[in-house]
């Protein structure tokens, strides 16, 4: 096994070709613990303020909006501060410990308003750890083996998601059923049950992850957050991705859709159950093919799948195109999300990873909030939308997402997408 040497390198699993760092299995396994939790109580939750609270879209809209604001917008602070005190663990700890007390608080949620502030408090908690672990698990991680540990800590968290959705959809089947409409004791039976992976999460990171100590030769953070010593690739990449994220509202309305199209939350579970398996099942081996072909490729590749997926979602008319349509969502996902953590990885320094990785999910945030807004307006039909329907969310977010993908793929140079990491120092 390799030891880091002055704190610049992570132990790594496996003898002769080093792989995965310790700190992406443990942090794998905390994303798969936390995610069991998620999984049983937010992704069901549109349902629970549609059903059981009486909510129409257009508050569920400003709910995700905020609560994905909240978190993407504080991830630019706290991985700023990871880079600034050296350590990333602290952060980490504290990001899961708040999203683990607050969630038990649906439990007694009787208003939207106090969904909006239970959701906004396990965004906060997101917001804190994300981009400092992902700034672990960058330095942890073999420079040339990104994309793979990035796509196993991705692969982990969505297996969470899997098994969480695979429990939810045990216990609404035992409590109601094939119901179509979701019922308050079976979402509060999930909270309860979904507490306690939440809560072995946070021991895992205690006493089992560890902080790299930076090496005396690297670079220090900025004493204040700046951009300027970050590349100018990363920085076009932000603007791309802002664009991109104006038409990626929340998945909620992915949900809503379906139930909208006919199926009943049981139905819906075991639907999201085999997204998750594929997403799962694809995330590692979709991470170590772009340490190989190009995160460029393989990231505008899966943002055509995705413009394709809504327009799926646009025109389907039966219940039945949902099933293909959210299969093919889950090979998106593993296309892209750890494609993109690799791919910031590539071009920025180390001692600014943090900032980062926050900077990333910023913008991505500030975009998250009026995308989700606008799609449930337009859903809703309210104002100047009047008379748009369900299907135009969706209409929206695959013509963005497709000229996302012109942009990265014919108009940015290919020339600038080296696999090569930024230098040290």
């Amino acid at each position: 096994m390799k030891e880091h040497q002055d704190g610049a390198q992570q132990q790594v699993i496996g003898e002769k070709k080093p792989s995965l760092s310790t700190n992406t299995l443990f942090l794998g396994i905390v994303s798969f613990l936390t995610d069991v939790s998620s999984e049983m109580t937010v992704t069901l939750m549109p349902l629970f303020l549609a059903n059981v609270l009486r909510v129409s879209t257009a508050p569920i809209g400003i709910i995700e909006g905020v609560a994905e604001s909240t978190a993407s917008i504080t991830k630019l602070f706290s991985g700023w501060l990871s880079d600034k005190m050296g350590k990333r663990k602290p952060l980490t700890l504290l990001g899961y410990g708040l999203s683990t007390f607050s969630k038990p608080f649906l439990y007694f949620a009787a208003s939207w308003w106090a969904v909006l502030f239970i959701r906004f408090s396990d965004r906060l908690g997101k917001g804190i750890r994300t981009a400092p672990r992902d700034a672990l698990i960058a330095d942890s991680a073999p420079e040339h083996l990104q994309g793979l540990n990035f796509g196993f800590h991705r692969a982990a968290d969505t297996a969470g998601a899997f098994v969480g959705l695979g429990l939810a959809t045990v216990i609404i089947y035992a409590m109601q059923g094939a119901n179509l409409s979701f019922e308050r004791a079976t979402f509060q039976t999930l909270v309860l049950v979904g507490s306690v992976p939440a809560l072995l999460a946070v021991i895992v990171i205690i006493f089992f992850v560890k902080d790299i100590k930076r090496s005396s030769g690297e670079a220090e953070a900025p004493p204040r957050i700046s951009f300027s010593g970050l590349d100018t690739r990363f920085k076009i990449f932000l603007a791309i991705s802002l664009i991109f994220t104006l038409g990626n509202s929340s998945d909620a309305f992915l949900v809503l859709r379906a139930q909208d199209l006919g199926l009943s939350v049981f139905h819906i579970a075991l639907l999201l159950l085999g997204f998750n398996f594929v997403y799962s099942a694809l995330a590692t081996p979709a991470g170590a093919l772009s340490d190989k072909l190009g995160r460029r490729k393989m990231l505008g590749v899966g943002w055509l799948i995705y413009a394709l997926v809504y327009l799926g979602f646009a025109t389907a008319g039966e219940a039945s195109y949902v099933w293909l349509l959210y299969i093919i969502y889950g090979v998106y996902y593993a296309m892209t999300e750890g494609v993109i953590k690799a791919l910031i990885s590539d071009i920025v320094p180390p001692a600014m990873r943090g900032t980062a990785y926050g900077a990333h999910s910023t913008v991505v945030g500030v975009a998250a909030l009026p995308a989700s807004i606008i799609a449930g307006l337009l859903w809703q039909g309210a104002g100047p939308f009047q008379g748009f329907g369900a299907s135009a969310p969706f209409y929206f977010g695959a013509g963005l997402a497709m000229l996302s993908a012109l942009l990265l793929l014919v108009w940015y140079p290919s020339r600038t997408w080296g696999l090569r990491p930024h230098p040290k120092g």
